[in-house]
């Protein structure tokens, strides 16, 4: 049944000139037809309404309920404002809405970007929904560079995977499909729902590592989640994603000589715009394996709880070491160096491990992943070393 938009014309000399120039038959009402063939699967987590601008779509998502637009207060950070839940249910939800730079959680919404922003406003509304709640985002991704869009769809689509619950989302752009996973689709031009039986085959992602100069530091440190000091010793590499910067990786010689030819990972960051799609920890076993194919090892210790635990669920890959689970000083979290970060403890909880996946064959510039599964393939040779 199609849905009739019905606003009463408020007349005036410049309406009066319209209806008159354009011969406009009525001149008291503006109409506006919706169509409204929703008729969904009994089983589903995500649809989306897609199409131009008019065409309806946000008069179509108001059928499933009330849009909520959440309000953050300014005065507060912005992790502060998920006081709905816990202190640690709240960093869960920001971090598996790709939202991981714990450094942004501490300022004020209105600090931070629009893709940053985007993500905020997502987490709140999935986050307070209760498992019975249908969550309605409208004008999806529209403000928000399309790589930042297919990132912020994907992590999305695996939040909503994994818990259970039901969205549904209002966009104009089509290239978000791929990554949102969506199991129905509508169209208001076309009338019908379209579904999707299985999931959507994700599109590959291109990554291009590089070794760069220190100085590229500064485009990724104060997305650090301890302090943006890096030694300038650190062997330093990058990853590009469609000639945009995306992560960093710091590589310093293991401390005090404890361990012959091993190497440690200083730093690790993944700029917030791209976080959820699994490229930090890709290209993390990527540097590493190239370190393991010189006949060096590589370590890496974090109390960072997202990267811990996908550290310690990857055994095949990373394996935990002796200090693990030992931490440091309360202090030292905020002031903490290169070289004490490994022999400072304290009750906080961190990782620590050492790479023993496969070691690279060869030393290449280009790195293809699927968001799902990892396929690697060597392309152009560069010296890493």
């Amino acid at each position: 049944m199609d849905i009739l938009l019905k606003t009463k014309i408020e007349r005036d000399k410049f309406v009066d000139y319209v209806i008159d120039a354009f011969d406009i038959q009525n001149g008291d009402e503006s109409v506006t037809r919706v169509s409204n063939n929703l008729y969904l699967p009994e089983q589903w987590n995500i649809g989306v309404i897609y199409g131009g601008s008019g065409t309806g779509k946000s008069t179509l998502l108001r059928t499933f309920g009330e849009i909520k637009t959440p309000t953050f207060d300014g005065s507060k950070p912005l992790i502060s404002n998920f006081d709905f839940t816990t202190p640690e249910d709240a960093a869960n939800i920001l971090s598996s809405m790709g939202l991981a730079s714990v450094p942004s959680w501490l300022r004020p919404f209105h600090t931070l970007s629009n893709g940053e922003q985007d993500r905020a406003r997502i987490a709140w509304l999935i986050g307070s929904a209760s498992n019975d709640e249908i969550v309605l985002i409208d004008e999806f991704t529209s403000v928000v560079d399309r790589d930042v869009a297919k990132a912020m769809s994907n992590s999305i689509a695996k939040f909503i995977q994994r818990t259970g619950k039901r969205i549904v989302l209002a966009s104009c752009h089509f290239d978000i499909m791929e990554w949102i996973q969506p199991n129905w689709i509508y169209s208001p031009t076309k009338g019908r729902v379209e579904i999707r039986d299985c999931l959507w085959r994700r599109p590959q992602i291109e990554l291009e590592v590089f070794r760069c100069r220190y100085e590229t530091w500064n485009v990724f440190k104060q997305h650090h989640y301890l302090t943006e000091e890096l030694n300038k010793a650190a062997k330093c590499f990058c990853a590009t994603w469609n000639d945009k910067p995306v992560a960093f990786i710091g590589i310093l010689p293991f401390p005090s000589g404890w361990v012959q030819n091993a190497f440690r990972v200083s730093r690790l960051v993944v700029l917030p715009d791209f976080q959820g799609l699994g490229v930090g920890f890709k290209f993390l076993n990527y540097v590493s394996s190239l370190y393991v194919a010189e006949g060096m090892k590589m370590y890496i210790k974090t109390t960072n709880p997202g990267l811990g635990e996908k550290l310690v669920s990857s055994p095949s890959q990373w394996r935990q070491t002796s200090k693990y689970n030992k931490a440091v000083t309360e202090k030292s979290l905020k002031t903490m160096s290169d070289s004490n970060m490994w022999t400072m403890k304290s009750a906080k909880k961190f990782y620590a491990t050492e790479y023993i996946g496969q070691a690279s064959n060869d030393s290449t510039d280009v790195i293809m992943f699927n968001a799902d599964a990892w396929h690697d393939v060597a392309q152009n040779q560069i010296s890493m070393f």
